[in-house]
């Protein structure tokens, strides 16, 4: 049986935004920006993913195709520089994206709507504990955001643990050897309840990434996912991806190329090699995750407005849910 009614559901969806937000920018020293839709194929500013191709489009009097953002990760590095904030100060914005090549189920669609929010750093900042600290005022935030929906709405559960457990993907690695990553993940979720974990992106013992991360946004060894159990659906659910982005050194070392290779990529890759954009620590929060979390959903589809294919249809309609 549904907890909310649709309409009842677009109203805490309102009101879980608006208490989340403004709770992350005061914990963090966020102020709202406004955030593009879209960017020059050339300045290299667009999240490339795992390679995953861009839905780009041709505008009058531009030279360069144009293509819609996956997220913010390195525009708002470059928004930063360009807005003269200062050490500790920050930006979000309510970044919307299209992700073509999506693989779609209850978790995920092509839309793609999360805070992305940067915060710029010192260079001293750049190891784990900083990492850990800035999660915790996150995950607090979260925590804070579940107790004042749940008041509102009392038919809602508890779900978020008090503390969150801290892992590399290392240390999860050894604990679960065989079995795959996203299995890892779930034997994680299941002891812990809420996981960050350390370190996505670099090579573990068997070879491969716990997953697979853009070489040029992120620090393999100090960034990381924070997931929680989900007990609707009886699955991990990754609420945000964050991490301490690369330096000029860092970024040599994870694309594995000449300087001068690096160099020639894009503005956005010259300005690190130079060091000509600050020193930043930033992610992406998941709003329709988050929503799905905490409303107690079982599709995705149920907190946000995309196009399903024949198998979430059908999964929708035996469990007989509403996808908006």
């Amino acid at each position: 049986m549904r907890k909310l009614t649709i309409k009842e559901t677009q109203f805490a969806i309102d009101k879980l935004k608006t208490i989340f937000s403004s709770k992350l920018a005061k914990e963090l020293n966020l102020v709202r920006v406004s955030a593009p839709l879209f960017v020059q194929s050339t300045s290299g500013l667009n999240d490339s993913l795992n390679g995953d191709e861009p839905v780009k489009f041709k505008a009058n009097n531009i030279s360069s195709d144009l293509e819609i953002v996956h997220s913010l990760a390195k525009w708002k590095r470059h928004a930063l520089k360009k807005y003269n904030f200062n050490t500790y100060e920050g930006i979000y914005t309510d970044m919307n994206a299209i992700r073509k090549e999506e693989t779609i189920d209850q978790f995920h669609s092509f839309y793609v709507d999360q805070w992305d929010w940067e915060l710029i750093i010192k260079k001293n900042d750049r190891n784990v504990e900083f990492l850990k600290s800035i999660v915790r005022k996150i995950y607090n935030c979260l925590i804070e955001t579940e107790k004042e929906i749940n008041q509102i709405y009392p038919q809602l559960n508890n779900k978020l643990n008090q503390d969150i457990h801290f892992i590399s993907s290392e240390e999860l690695y050894n604990l679960y050897p065989n079995i795959c990553a996203e299995k890892r993940e779930y034997e994680a979720v299941k002891k812990w309840g809420s996981v960050f974990i350390i370190s996505i992106g670099k090579k573990l013992a068997d070879g491969k990434p716990h997953s697979n991360r853009a070489k040029d946004y992120d620090d393999w060894n100090l960034n990381g996912d924070l997931i929680v159990y989900n007990k609707i659906t009886d699955s991990t659910l990754e609420l945000s991806s964050m991490g301490i982005r690369v330096n000029k050194e860092v970024l040599i070392k994870q694309f594995n190329l000449p300087e001068i290779d690096i160099l020639n990529i894009s503005p956005y890759h010259q300005n690190i090699i130079s060091e000509y954009l600050p020193q930043t620590i930033g992610g992406g929060i998941g709003q329709s995750r988050i929503a799905m979390f905490l409303l107690e959903k079982e599709h995705i589809g149920e907190v946000q407005v995309s196009v399903w294919d024949n198998e979430n249809d059908n999964f929708a309609a035996e469990k007989k849910i509403n996808l908006l």
